[in-house]
């Protein structure tokens, strides 16, 4: 249930120490010509840096193992165990380390293997009395609004133009160079708000969430298990991992996610959602907007 009134916690660390890759970057002009190839692979394969020891990133970048160590102390690291810590955190944060893309068969089937678990998990923790919730709050609300940012606006902007197949007042937020307080200003408990959080949120997201729900809106929350510290916040909090063997998240089950939700309101008024389908299409052959 909602809970009102909870001090906000900072969703960003103001001061956030630089990334290796950014302290590379700053001071890639001072370094010699060995630690600049050192650098060099290690910027290649960032993806690879936290299983990598100094003596391997030695071997593979072509380099003495001294060499290695005096890059890492330039960058301010104290050790190859700390650089390994640091690539971790970075990757559990969302932040796409690594330049390379999947490509080999090898690669393709990691791929597959982890799309297919992120999908299974997020299928499996959702269910059917948590289903059943969800598609009764798109489907019994006087309106919906549907907030995403950054990595969370293409999975929202889909929502929203597939559950505007079966219902009325469904909006989409913040509006192109808006913010989002102009979308609540008239909300209450007669309404929803389908609020995306995947990792790398903009600053505010927990006092944003704080401040629909403060109104009254049922907030239904979506987004990878690092945004599982605002469920409390939440009506609803439905969980989609976005793991992935390359460097960027993938947002397959957060759109299978979202494929399941629009149908279901569909299904759930079948006669209502018929009827507003026909009217769409009927307006697509009269401005001539579909091939």
């Amino acid at each position: 249930m909602t809970r009102v009134g909870v001090q906000t916690r900072p969703d960003e660390v103001a001061d956030r120490p630089l990334t290796i890759g950014q302290r590379i970057d700053k001071s890639y002009g001072e370094l010699s010509p060995q630690e600049q190839r050192a650098a060099d692979f290690i910027l290649d394969h960032l993806t690879d840096l936290a299983i990598y020891s100094g003596t391997e990133l030695a071997h593979r970048s072509g380099v003495s193992k001294a060499t290695v160590s005096r890059l890492f102390r330039r960058l301010g690291f104290e050790n190859a165990q700390e650089v390994r810590e640091h690539a971790r955190s970075l990757r559990s944060s969302g932040v796409p380390v690594g330049g390379a893309t999947p490509g080999a068969s090898a690669d393709l089937s990691a791929h597959l293997v982890r799309e297919v678990e992120n999908l299974r998990r997020c299928l499996d923790s959702l269910g059917p009395e948590r289903l059943e919730q969800a598609i009764s709050l798109l489907v019994n609300s006087r309106s919906v609004v549907v907030v995403g940012m950054r990595n969370s606006f293409a999975p929202a902007l889909h929502l929203r133009e597939q559950l505007a197949q079966a219902r009325t007042g469904v909006l989409l937020a913040p509006q192109p160079g808006q913010t989002i307080a102009e979308e609540f200003a008239d909300r209450d408990a007669r309404d929803v708000a389908v609020v995306f959080g995947f990792r790398r949120r903009p600053a505010g997201f927990a006092r944003l969430v704080q401040g629909i729900a403060a109104r009254g809106v049922s907030v239904l929350l979506i987004g990878d298990a690092s945004a599982r510290r605002y469920a409390e916040f939440a009506q609803l909090w439905l969980e989609c991992p976005i793991d992935s063997v390359t460097p960027l998240d993938s947002y397959a089950s957060a759109m299978s996610l979202v494929n399941v939700l629009a149908s279901g309101a569909l299904a759930a008024r079948p006669r209502d959602a018929r009827t507003r389908i026909a009217a769409i299409n009927t307006l697509y052959d009269a401005f001539g907007e579909l091939e």
